[in-house]
């Protein structure tokens, strides 16, 4: 049985990790919230957890009750501290993306997990969506031939933002599509096509703090490119995959029940998605997969002989995704193509 400390019950806390887990069968000992509503609301879905009001009680509930493992559901802007603070006390610990706002405080907390020989992986949830793994599969196959073009999409029609902190702090505290979609979104491509090597973006607030309205052209380093867009004010959304090969294109559209501009895209059911030649086009079977499964993994780490590379995702990927996201900053603000720079890589 492992026992986890939960920290935060709101969107991410509530929504995807307390579920997760328990559907994993880790048991949940302890949440930290400290706003009432979500006090109760945690008392009512995990009444076994002890609720504390922060993350120093919670360690020092790990320290007199015992915790195999921490989960940071927190803001982003407090990623980095609260994970110093976890390992400090020698627990492993998942941090919901982003590891950081930036890529060298990502490194450094990386580095710091590893010199304190804490286990330390990245809540990147959405590598084990059947979506993604059908995509993958179909890029896998060589169904569309040669590859050419990668285009990832998650845009939605939000023109009145949420009354929460993601839309009204800044990108240096986390906020952003940035740092929360296209953390993401990144992620996949990188699995898809290896790093990426060299970003152009265009960037827009139009009803938030931070971006709320994104562009990316990607170059990996093995040449392939892509595209990736972000928004919450696109009244007609795209589909969210479309690659493109020398024999078709794969396309899926909503992938999550998101009205988008192609009502159809993601094929009948048990289908995930089309292989489409022209007027041509044959639905494409959907790959099963169980996002509890990046929990298993974790217990499964914690038990192994090497906690640390058992986990299910390596910080370094963290690291080099928010190096793209830094350099694509760069270039919104520059109006040019930048070079990724990934901090603690040594250059070509």
């Amino acid at each position: 049985m492992t026992r986890v400390g939960l920290v935060g019950f709101g969107g991410a806390g509530a929504g995807f990790h307390a579920p997760l887990l328990q559907a994993a069968g880790l048991t949940i000992t302890a949440i930290a919230t400290n706003s009432g509503e979500r006090v109760a609301q945690a008392s009512a879905d995990v009444p076994e957890a002890r609720i504390v009001p922060d993350l120093d009680a919670l360690l020092d509930h790990a320290a007199t009750d015992g915790l195999d493992l921490v989960v940071l559901a927190s803001p982003s802007g407090v990623h980095v501290e609260q994970a110093r603070q976890v390992v400090q006390a020698g627990v492993a610990c998942v941090v919901d993306k982003p590891l950081a706002c930036d890529a060298v405080s990502a490194l450094e907390l990386v580095d710091f997990a590893a010199a304190e020989g804490v286990p330390l992986t990245v809540f990147q949830n959405r590598r084990y969506d059947p979506q993604f793994r059908t995509l993958q599969e179909v890029v896998r196959s060589g169904t569309l031939g040669e590859l050419r073009q990668t285009e990832l999409r998650w845009e939605r029609w939000r023109p009145v933002p949420k009354d929460r902190w993601r839309e009204q702090v800044p990108p240096e505290a986390g906020g952003g599509l940035l740092l929360d979609l296209h953390t993401h979104l990144i992620d996949q491509l990188v699995l898809l096509h290896g790093p990426v090597e060299t970003v152009y973006a265009e960037l827009a607030a139009w009803t938030t703090a931070a971006e709320d309205d994104t562009f990316l052209a990607l170059r990996h380093t093995g040449g392939h490119r892509s595209q990736v867009r972000a928004s919450t004010v696109s009244g007609a959304p795209g589909p969210r995959v479309r690659v493109q090969g020398s024999l078709g294109a794969y396309i899926l559209g909503s992938a999550q029940g998101e009205q988008t501009a192609f009502p159809d895209a993601d094929g009948p059911l048990g289908q995930l998605g089309w292989v489409v030649r022209g007027p041509e086009r044959e639905p494409v079977a959907a790959v099963e997969s169980d996002p509890a499964d990046f929990y298993r993994a974790v217990a499964a780490a914690l038990v192994s002989q090497d906690p640390m590379a058992g986990m299910p995702v390596d910080p370094s990927d963290a690291v080099h995704v928010l190096a793209v996201i830094d350099a694509a900053r760069a270039s919104d603000r520059g109006r040019r193509v930048v070079d990724v720079i990934t901090p603690g890589e040594a250059p070509d």
